[in-house]
């Protein structure tokens, strides 16, 4: 029997694999340090999986479609529960990663600029 923590980290792993099309989309803009900071995506942090994760910055970039419709209040525990750990979240909706996916990069880099020195 396989213990919560490996199910996380089975599921993340899956997340990785098989990304949505907003995912990768966001994943290429993201990747190699090409906004002056290094993400990872799909990262088990404590109970749950961040989209992306600069661990430098400690900023989660979630991106959020159509299953967090309805989901407000658990996406705010969720976050919450990020920031005790010491993280800060970034939302960013699905349409708005689609549609203009400058505008969600220049969220992310300014959310990168405020960094705790």
């Amino acid at each position: 029997m396989r213990t919560p923590h490996a199910v996380i980290v089975a599921r993340a792993a899956a997340f990785r694999a098989a990304p949505t099309t907003t995912e990768a989309l966001l994943w290429e803009a993201l990747r190699a340090e090409k906004l002056g900071g290094r993400f990872r995506r799909q990262v088990v942090l404590g109970r749950y999986i961040a989209d992306f994760l600069s661990p430098r910055a400690k900023l989660v970039v979630e991106v959020d479609g159509e299953v967090h419709a309805g989901r407000t209040g658990a996406d705010a525990r969720r976050d919450r529960d990020l920031g005790r750990m010491g993280y800060r979240a970034l939302r960013l909706s699905r349409e708005l990663v689609q549609e203009r996916l400058e505008e969600a990069v220049a969220l992310v880099v300014a959310a990168l600029g405020e960094i705790p020195r």
